[in-house]
């Protein structure tokens, strides 16, 4: 993998831009509560609902088209469009004005990511290799989620949160800049990929759902994303009205969840050897449900902290192993339309839980706004339980 030069590249434009991007989740979350205040939980809410909506409409629709597009090209186009949505945001003084930029960015996003995702695979044909490669990559979002909020809280100390969104258009101009020297492999077409992109669409879709393990996944992401909408929408309002915080108390909260995450991803591809998926599953959803309950009660610091290390810990025994289920379950030529599809229904999810986060912790408080969450994510334990094939 080292000796990969493509790999490298593409895992290097993978972590320029996850900086930037958890730079600017912070500071959005700052920026709600300066145009709106108590009101913040349902800005958050909506804005990353928005979010959710760009990715559940049109990722299925870009992996459609995935085979018809210049990979290469089209990837750096949508850093640099990024980039030029993202300039505009130290210049928001309405509500309204987060949501239309939201949405285009994450527009964007919705087409990057599948490629990224389904160019891996090619990139590194051999499943072990593969296997390492998602770790480093769950490793890149949790080193993000502790490396981002310290440097926010740093950077804060002498700038102002609506400068570091410029940061954070710097980090995708640098993102496209590595792809540009990237040589991508040949990816080519099937039969279904040629006749059309609805049918396309429609293949990535029913095939993904027709398999068990691939329907287990999905449910499980159900846990994963109630935990990571409370982290988001929540965290903020939490440090503020429960402990007394500020900036920078919020963004060491959110390094806490990367940091329980980022153990998780260390460690899991050499607990994996030998052993199922299902039960690592089975663990970070049990894992999220403790969570909830902890967090119920409102505790102090202490308690909250392991409230973050469980959720972060959580959220990376769901999705880190989910590439190599996706990849298990289709052929190389089949991975981008699995890959849109497992984006699109997982995010269902997070449009769900974000707006879920939002509204529960404004009409029924933060107390009552866990035990909600933490039933769904009961919910979601037992229905992998249950799907999830013993045997597979």
């Amino acid at each position: 993998m080292g000796k990969n030069a493509t790999y490298i590249k593409l895992l290097s434009a993978q972590v320029v831009s996850l900086v930037g991007t958890g730079i600017s989740t912070l500071t959005l979350a700052l920026l709600a509560w300066d145009i709106a205040g108590d009101e913040a939980s349902v800005v958050l809410g909506i804005a990353f609902a928005l979010k959710m909506i760009a990715y559940v409409g049109l990722a299925p629709v870009f992996g459609a088209i995935a085979h018809k597009l210049p990979r290469k090209p089209a990837m750096i186009t949508l850093d640099l469009v990024r980039a030029g949505f993202i300039m505009f945001l130290p210049f928001v003084t309405e509500t309204w004005q987060i949501y239309v930029l939201v949405f285009c960015i994450n527009a964007c996003s919705a087409g990057f990511t599948p490629l990224y995702q389904s160019t891996l695979p090619a990139v590194l044909p051999d499943e072990n290799q593969y296997l390492r490669a998602l770790s480093f990559s769950r490793l890149a979002y949790d080193l993000e989620q502790i490396i981002s909020p310290l440097l926010t809280a740093s950077l804060l100390v002498v700038l102002g949160f609506r400068q570091l969104f410029i940061l954070n258009a710097f980090t995708f101009l640098l993102s496209a800049i590595l792809l540009m020297i990237c040589v991508f492999p040949l990816i080519k077409a099937t039969p279904h990929c040629e006749n059309g992109p609805l049918n396309q669409l429609k293949y990535g879709l029913q095939s993904y759902l027709s398999t068990s393990r691939l329907r287990a996944l999905w449910i499980g992401y159900l846990a994963a994303s109630a935990a990571s909408a409370m982290v988001i929408v929540n965290t903020v309002v939490y440090v503020n009205q429960i402990l007394a915080g500020g900036e920078q108390e919020t963004a060491l909260a959110m390094a806490a969840v990367g940091f329980g995450s980022m153990v998780v991803a260390l460690k899991l591809p050499k607990w994996l050897e030998g052993r199922k998926l299902r039960g690592f599953m089975l663990l970070g959803s049990s894992m999220i449900v403790v969570a909830f309950v902890i967090a119920a009660q409102l505790p102090g610091w202490y308690g909250f902290i392991w409230v973050c290390l469980l959720f972060g810990a959580g959220m990376s025994f769901i999705q880190t192993p989910a590439g190599v289920l996706i990849t298990r379950s289709c052929q190389d030529e089949d991975a981008t339309a699995f890959f849109a599809a497992h984006f699109s229904l997982t995010h269902l999810w997070w449009l769900f839980t974000y707006l879920l986060a939002g509204w529960s912790a404004v009409m029924l408080g933060l107390s009552a706004s866990y035990w909600v969450m933490g039933v769904l994510c009961l919910g979601s334990l037992l229905a992998v339980y249950r799907w999830f094939p013993k045997e597979d």
